[in-house]
């Protein structure tokens, strides 16, 4: 196969997982529940197709692009879309149509089942990795913002805001971020160092779901 990277490269991105299906001899690659992409293989156990999915008209428009691209291969041809492992598309634009079929799937969801598929609050923290997650505090999707560091009975300011005020997803979706709230809002316990670092991190956690675009 030409393109060897991709199961690395999807792995890479938050909240994707893989299977195979012995029956077909796909690995199919999954955020959340729902199939973005597939390795198609053939009965020697070749990679012949990449599929993905993409929105109707961008699928056609990459199909005029490349003849490589051709209609979803055994899937249904208005949504789906089939690279040939062997072709000649660039690997910058299979990069690129990856991460659109990611990012189509990941916001079919309702907006609590997206951050819940990424492991991410709204702010692009990973909860799991607190030290204070499951015991002085659920977590942030969990307690619907009620974390611990919040005002007694309130959620924290960042979630109301995103989830509560602008229903967005995550920040990601927002232009202003880091916004006066994220600066303003803190873990008491982190010192004002750990706090800029903190800010950067969950910056660059949400540019990657976000495609770079925060």
């Amino acid at each position: 196969m030409k393109y060897p990277w991709i199961d690395e490269y999807l792995l890479s991105l938050r909240g994707v997982t893989k299977d195979h299906q012995p029956e077909w001899n796909w690995v199919r690659y999954f955020i959340g529940w729902k199939m973005f992409a597939a390795i198609c293989r053939d009965d020697a156990d070749q990679p012949v197709y990449i599929t993905l999915k993409l929105e109707p008209t961008e699928g056609e428009f990459w199909r005029g692009q490349y003849p490589d691209i051709i209609p979803g291969y055994y899937m249904n041809k208005l949504h789906w879309n089939s690279v040939k492992a062997d072709g000649a598309v660039p690997e910058d634009t299979l990069k690129t149509l990856l991460e659109h079929a990611r990012r189509l799937v990941l916001r079919s969801f309702p907006k609590a089942k997206q951050r819940e598929a990424l492991g991410l609050s709204v702010c692009g923290t990973d909860c799991a990795a607190c030290s204070f997650h499951g015991a002085a505090c659920a977590g942030c999707n969990e307690a619907c913002g009620k974390v611990f560091h919040a005002p007694t009975g309130k959620a924290c300011p960042i979630y109301a805001c995103c989830a509560g005020k602008h229903r967005f997803a995550t920040c990601a979706d927002c232009r202003e971020l880091p916004c006066g709230i994220w600066l303003s809002t803190r873990d008491p316990s982190m010192t004002d160092g750990q706090f800029r670092e903190s800010v950067e991190r969950r910056v660059q956690a949400l540019k990657q779901i976000s495609g770079g675009t925060v």
